[in-house]
């Protein structure tokens, strides 16, 4: 299997406000968890493109409440896909750089998709935009789980959850503010640029993450 995970975890004792902070600290501490997981949430609070959908499909691809039922099919359909793909051939070496890389073409495929006027393109990249948000999970769910003790695992898993969840939605709610003033076909433009500029720099921030290699939880 991926993970070797114990199968019979200890239980944790403490107050479950000690127990929390003791996550917020171990994530904080870890370069590689911290930088996984903070990658990934910038790069969804930058790259809300989707919650845009609706005003591309009426104002910008002239495709009616149809389009936008396709355009919102697009990222779940390149997600699915790239699922199936690493099902069959998954990740095992060079992690870290798959991961920058998924993030990458998330931010690449967000400005396409906000400068298309052709519903083919927009379709593509929005597929394009699902598989490497699908990379960017598959690899940070995969190396979180890895590289935290057994102990640590519970309370990790619930702290990564908790601010990739919040992302989402306060993604969302920035690029409908940010469309508010410079409308939508710049706001998703300035998430991709936005995205890929943090991609860079959390190449350059965390080493440890961009070297992380394997993902079966051996040494070499």
């Amino acid at each position: 299997s991926m993970l070797r995970a114990n199968t019979t975890p200890e239980r944790q004792e403490g107050h479950p406000l000690t127990l929390v902070r003791e996550g917020l600290v171990y994530v904080w501490e870890n370069k590689v968890v911290f930088g996984a997981i903070s990658l990934d949430l910038f790069a969804v609070l930058l790259g809300g493109a989707t919650a845009l959908l609706p005003a591309f499909a009426t104002d910008i691809l002239h495709v009616g409440p149809m389009g936008n039922a396709l355009l919102r099919m697009g990222p779940a359909v390149g997600g699915l896909l790239m699922s199936g793909y690493m099902t069959l051939r998954p990740i095992q070496r060079q992690a870290g750089v798959k991961m920058f890389l998924g993030v990458a073409a998330f931010g690449l495929a967000t400005i396409v998709f906000a400068f298309s006027r052709s519903m083919p393109l927009s379709l593509l990249a929005l597929a394009v935009l699902g598989a490497g948000d699908m990379i960017s999970l598959n690899v940070r769910q995969t190396l979180v789980q890895i590289v935290t003790p057994d102990h640590m695992r519970g309370r990790v898993s619930a702290v990564s959850g908790m601010f990739i969840s919040g992302s989402n939605e306060l993604g969302e709610f920035e690029s409908g503010v940010v469309s508010r003033f410079v409308g939508p076909v710049m706001a998703a433009a300035f998430g991709g640029i936005g995205t890929l500029i943090v991609t860079g720099v959390w190449a350059a921030w965390f080493p440890a993450l961009r070297r992380a290699d394997r993902m079966d939880g051996r040494d070499d």
